[in-house]
């Protein structure tokens, strides 16, 4: 996967934005189950993520307080 990722980096900006768009549509494609089991999968991912490092958590309050000010 990295070897992937580093070779379409290498990609012209207007040829990733291609390779971009192909693969966004094919995610569109994927019937229910399977978008479920990905959600799923990535869920599991960020819930051990968070376990394994509480540092990188941070108070609710906190990231609305950062977000609305960047929007401002």
């Amino acid at each position: 996967m990295e070897e992937i990722e580093a070779e379409a980096m290498r990609l012209d900006p207007r040829s990733r934005a291609r390779l971009a768009e192909k693969l966004l549509r094919s995610l569109e494609e994927l019937g229910e189950e399977e978008n479920e089991a990905i959600w799923a999968e990535e869920a599991g991912r960020r819930d051990a993520n968070a376990d394994s490092d509480r540092t990188s958590l941070r108070p609710v309050g906190d990231v609305l307080r950062d977000a609305r000010s960047k929007l401002s």
